[in-house]
């Protein structure tokens, strides 16, 4: 018995080594791109057509990040970006664990069916609804300003199933209890099924928050003015005035990915905990 657990822990380990080196060889593959932007952003132009496939630059500069600040508006770039990033993002959490809270504790005619049609158009591709979406945004007279990608993205049918799926494991005896303490609907919502759901919300707030900040279709659908751009949608206007200042282009690429590595980094604890919480793998 003791030989046949040895044997099982030497497999194990043998096992444990193997699936280390396979995840460290693609996480190498994967991060290379990344760590190749970055590090090209602190080049001098012409140390990157001298030295292509080198990663680390002969001496760090800081002449992209000068040329991008001076050549395009990446301040209001990023203040746009930003903006409708934290406003898509609050506004999807809300509407997301509000809607999941009705589906998941109250019961209504049609319901099932309801939630099976709001989970089909899942299936529709964004692109089929982006003519009538740009036609209700101009008979809206909200063409060119931000709350053209602000209100088509108000609700996420993505962030709802989440928020469903951890909703209905809070015990319904916690909100039963909040109705004998004199709480409403909004009430218990507030305090009972937020607090409850933490690792939820985490997930839908990165999802969404990575979703927006890195759109670059419906930015280009929605928005002509130059100040009115966000840093993706700059970035190509940016790339194309000035095609031979790589160092400058890969500068305003690695503000665009930072931010979102950075929080990913952060919340990421949160964000695996709400995908294995909620059954998906």
């Amino acid at each position: 018995m003791r030989r046949k657990r040895e044997k099982e822990v030497v497999v194990y380990k043998k096992h444990h080594f193997v699936m280390i080196a396979f995840l460290l060889v693609f996480s190498v593959i994967m991060m290379y791109p990344m760590l190749w932007t970055i590090m090209t952003s602190f080049k001098t132009n012409a140390d990157i057509r001298m030295n292509r496939t080198k990663i680390f630059p002969e001496k760090f500069s800081l002449e992209g990040f000068i040329n991008a600040f001076e050549k395009a508006p990446i301040e209001q770039w990023f203040i746009n970006s930003l903006f409708i990033t934290v406003v898509v993002t609050i506004l999807v959490i809300l509407t997301s664990t509000f809607i999941g809270y009705v589906f998941a504790k109250y019961d209504f005619k049609g319901k099932k069916f309801l939630f099976a049609v709001m989970l089909a158009t899942m299936m529709i591709p964004g692109q089929i609804t982006m003519i009538p979406r740009y036609l209700l945004i101009q008979n809206l007279h909200m063409y060119d300003t931000f709350w053209a990608l602000i209100i088509p993205s108000v609700v996420s049918v993505f962030g709802v199933y989440l928020a469903k799926q951890f909703i209905e494991d809070v015990p319904t005896s916690l909100c039963d209890a909040a109705k004998i303490d004199g709480a409403g609907p909004l009430g218990i919502y507030w305090h009972v099924i937020l607090p409850n759901i933490k690792p939820a919300i985490g997930s839908i707030g990165i999802f969404t928050a990575m979703r927006v900040w890195n759109d670059y279709l419906n930015p280009l659908l929605m928005l002509n003015k130059v100040e009115n751009m966000t840093l993706p949608l700059g970035l190509v206007m940016f790339d194309s005035q000035t095609g031979v200042d790589l160092a400058a282009t890969m500068a305003v690429a690695s503000m665009i990915m930072l931010p979102m590595t950075i929080i990913f980094l952060i919340f990421q604890k949160q964000f695996i905990r709400g995908l294995t919480m909620s059954g998906i793998k």
